[in-house]
């Protein structure tokens, strides 16, 4: 009866110890295919960090209206498949924001009532970078989607931020961009960055996407670099007093062939400018739409003050843009940067009249759903990601 129970003890212990190593084990693991973005493991290095569930940020801010639980779940799936982790911002709507709460000289009448709590959502984002100390924070809208590749792309995006904003390692008192610290004093257009060929920078302390930043506007609707060539007046004015040089990463197999990419009629088109798959990095000159935009912990302080205390007078995308360009009374301080397509944008799904909380949309249904610059898009293959199916599906294949 002492032996039986001796075995029995000893089995038991075996079984209790394997357990414990197949659960060890399963915890430490890399995830394999659309879920390796999420990684498990020590910190080697701060560059490190954009592999990580908020790409290098402090957190992912997602603004949400309670009301629109739908994007909600679908940001929920979008985020869990490809290995990032969100944390909601109770989305306003303009009824909710008292005439004395809005900055002047916004009025209720003078603004449209999507635009005042599009602008007060985005301002409590921007609070709780502040309030929580946050070096940075990514804030995203709840109706984006973005690409499978999204880590590797954050990764090449901060290997172009640093290359522009921070002073060259064998040279700490330069720039790769000779335009970066007195734009004013530099004639001409800076000689473009090949992504391929990056000099060393001093490695940063604060940020993988450097140390001297307050915007990364990552999601948009279009921009124009700075350019001291351009036609148009007003442009040409802003670009000299903004630093001009630019990171050109040529066969980015993630951006879409020419004739697929969506650009708004603007005399700056990528589609005729540069060779296929080519992504650029710049300073920000023109643009809107805030689908996406990281802030630094300064940048969040400055943007809160500027359009939250200061002057309320445009929506939110736009006074962002005055703020990063330093027009209509905004101080020219703010280093902001660009990617040009975008890294986010907005997902366009069959029911048209759901597409914005801002305005009413017009027209006939969508045909297909569909997510503009996205190559491999998230919402489109959850199907895929959630059955874990592959091949993954490519919306915007080279050839039809």
């Amino acid at each position: 009866m002492i032996l039986g129970r001796s075995r029995l003890l000893s089995v038991l212990a075996s079984f209790v110890f394997i357990v414990v190593l197949f659960v060890f084990f399963s915890y430490n693991s890399e995830p394999i295919g659309p879920l390796s973005a999420k990684r498990h493991g020590t910190r080697k290095s701060l560059l490190d960090d954009v592999a990580n569930s908020t790409l290098g940020f402090g957190k992912i801010y997602t603004i949400n209206l309670p009301s629109r639980t739908d994007r909600r779940d679908a940001m929920t799936l979008m985020a869990a498949v490809t290995g990032l982790e969100l944390e909601f911002i109770r989305g306003r709507t303009g009824d909710e924001v008292s005439e004395k709460a809005l900055t002047p000289p916004a009025t209720h009448s003078a603004q449209l009532s999507g635009n005042v709590g599009s602008w007060r959502s985005h301002l409590d984002a921007l609070s709780a970078v502040i309030e929580n100390n946050l070096e940075s924070a990514l804030i995203i809208e709840d109706d984006i989607d973005w690409d499978l590749n999204i880590t590797q792309q954050m990764i090449d995006f901060a290997a172009t931020t640093r290359a522009l904003t921070q002073p060259l390692h064998f040279s700490p008192s330069s720039y790769a961009d000779p335009s970066f610290e007195n734009p004013m004093e530099y004639e001409g257009q800076p000689p473009d960055l090949d992504f391929d060929n990056l000099p060393r920078t001093v490695t940063p302390k604060r940020s993988p996407y450097g140390d001297n930043w307050d915007v990364l506007w990552l999601g948009h609707c279009g921009t124009v670099a700075p350019n001291v060539e351009l036609s148009d007046e007003t442009l040409r004015s802003q670009s000299q007093a903004l630093p001009r040089g630019r990171v050109l990463h040529y066969n980015d197999q993630t951006v879409p062939a020419r004739h697929h990419l969506a650009v708004f009629e603007q005399e700056f088109d990528p589609r005729q400018v540069f060779p296929e798959h080519t992504r650029v990095t710049h300073h920000t000159l023109d643009l809107f739409c805030t689908f996406a935009y990281a802030v630094s912990q300064r940048g969040a302080r400055r943007i809160l003050y500027e359009a939250g205390i200061r002057k309320f007078d445009k929506p939110f995308d736009l006074m962002l843009r005055e703020i990063c360009v330093g027009v209509n009374e905004r101080p020219r301080t703010a280093t902001c940067l660009t990617v040009d397509p975008g890294l986010f944008h907005t997902f366009r799904g069959f029911k048209k009249s759901a597409l914005s909380d801002i305005m009413e949309a017009q027209g006939d249904e969508m045909e297909r759903a569909f997510s503009p610059n996205i190559r491999y898009s998230v919402r489109l293959n959850l199907p895929n990601l959630l059955s874990e199916m592959t091949p993954v599906y490519d919306q915007y294949p080279d050839k039809e």
